[in-house]
């Protein structure tokens, strides 16, 4: 069993931390036998993998929790606390549940003499590889702090730029979710009411009006149906998309979307140029850290064309000919890099790079609203247009003659 104890030593400093123990009295003894006065000792509450699972899934951590988290651990160990009481102190005002349980295993392992990258690298779905592989760096170069502060300002960009992205899609994809929700309702509430009407008067109408009489009539008695159809293509979309295959297929679409593809690309350079620069700096070797940045880019076509900058390098060559011969990433990216390789100043060029196409995404960002908004307002008015045309052309047919 875990016990968590508080106990004051000699000279009155009073200290914290967890030990195991079969029972209470033993760990009580435990701090006895090593000179300490027992304060309190109380039984670690033991979480079960279903129970550790289940929070995952509801909380999980986001890029802002853990940009709160490593801010917090780089001013602690710049204050000279340990590594553990660090860890503790963070832990203690964590209110993600799952995240104060992945601090304690990681607490747990540490004490154990498991070094803090390995304790890190046990929780994949937390830390990346790029998080393991700076906090390792630290640790062998005897400045953990550094490697944290560089990975809390790191994941605060990430979060940034992911910030960006939402709000860019939020508007379009709410007018688009309203607008389907809307259509609808009106094929199967709606319209059967007002066609009802030419039924009832048996008038000749358009063909086009006869064809929304079909619809209306179909969707009114088969409504559950189109609307389980419905939710089964979207979810069936989703789960596809978050297949191995389906995210290629979902990253190579985004690419080509106008306007929204530009965004994607310039996000993804800005991640690639941000990330590299920070491994770099934190004496990471430049072959496993395009590995790394690599993972962390989040998009396959991004993926394979920077593992093969690392194959060329690794075989002698130069990252910037690969960027060069590709497609996604601009001819000034690969010829600023190429110009930061051959002045021995390839982070500081990356970070540059990484500048400005964060001001990029900025400005489509800040634009987007503006050129998107047009669009969907003329195709929300060519729906209610030939709807309207369709309905009330007969219904003043219907006049004229009466």
């Amino acid at each position: 069993m875990k016990f968590q104890f508080q106990a004051k030593k000699s000279n009155g400093e009073v200290i914290s931390g967890r030990l195991d123990a079969n029972n209470s009295e033993s760990a009580v003894a435990m701090l006895q036998e090593k000179g300490y006065i027992p304060i309190k000792v109380q039984k670690e509450e033991e979480i079960s993998e279903t129970m550790k699972d289940l929070q995952h899934l509801w909380e999980g951590v986001n890029l802002k929790e853990l940009s709160v988290f490593f801010r917090q651990l780089a001013t602690l160990i710049d204050a000279k606390v340990s590594i553990v009481g660090s860890l503790q102190a963070v832990s203690e005002q964590m209110e993600n549940a799952f995240f104060k349980i992945v601090i304690s295993e990681m607490l747990s392992d540490i004490e154990d003499g498991v070094p803090f990258s390995e304790a890190m690298a046990k929780h994949p779905d937390v830390f990346e590889n790029l998080a393991v592989s700076m906090v390792k760096a630290g640790e062998l170069s005897g400045n953990v702090q550094r490697s944290v502060m560089f990975l809390a300002e790191n994941t605060e960009k990430n979060y940034e730029l992911n910030a960006k992205i939402r709000g860019a899609l939020f508007y379009p994809a709410f007018v688009l979710s309203a607008a389907t929700i809307i259509g609808f309702i009106v094929f199967t509430v709606v319209l059967p009411k007002l066609t009802g009407i030419f039924k009832d008067m048996s008038v000749t109408v358009p063909w086009y009006t006869t064809v929304l009489m079909v619809i209306g009539d179909f969707m009114a008695q088969w409504w559950w149906l189109v609307g389980g159809m419905m939710i089964f293509v979207i979810g069936g979309a989703v789960y596809y998309a978050k297949t191995e295959d389906g995210k290629k297929e979902m990253d190579v679409l985004k690419m080509k979307i106008p306007v929204i593809g530009k965004l994607f690309q310039y996000v993804y350079i800005s991640r690639f140029s941000e990330n590299l620069a920070v491994l770099l700096d934190g004496g990471i070797p430049i072959v496993r850290a395009l590995v790394i940045v690599s993972e962390v880019v989040n998009n396959s076509s991004f993926q394979g064309v920077i593992l093969r900058a690392a194959d060329e390098v690794k075989s002698g060559g130069a990252m910037s000919t690969v960027f060069a011969r590709s497609e996604l990433f601009p001819p000034i990216v690969s010829q600023m890099i190429k110009i930061g390789e051959n002045a021995g100043k390839i982070s500081e060029v990356l970070m540059h790079t990484s500048n400005f196409y964060n001001k990029e995404t900025d400005r489509i960002t800040a634009n987007l609203s503006t050129m998107l908004e047009p669009i969907l307002i003329t195709f929300l008015g060519l729906g209610v247009g030939v709807l309207v045309f369709a309905i009330l052309m007969p219904i003043y047919n219907m006049a004229g003659q009466m």
